[in-house]
């Protein structure tokens, strides 16, 4: 996972990710692969993407019911 720092800065860091992937996650409930697929141009890569999703759940964002993602609001 990418933390801004002197070095990365904020919009090349994973944080600057939550809201887009929050984003779509908010229209429509999805599975961790379509929301891949419409988010894959935006990351490094799925092992950034799994770290997000992560990050997301820990924080209590999203929620993980039958194979779907749920945003919580």
């Amino acid at each position: 996972m990418k933390f801004p720092s002197k070095v990365t800065s904020y919009k090349e860091s994973s944080l600057a990710l939550f809201p887009v992937i929050l984003k779509y996650l908010e229209k429509k409930d999805m599975t961790p692969s379509e929301l891949y697929k419409k988010t894959r141009g935006k990351m490094s890569g799925i092992q950034e993407f799994l770290e997000i999703l992560d990050c997301l759940y820990a924080l209590n964002k999203i929620e993980l019911e039958g194979g779907v993602l749920h945003y919580v609001g």
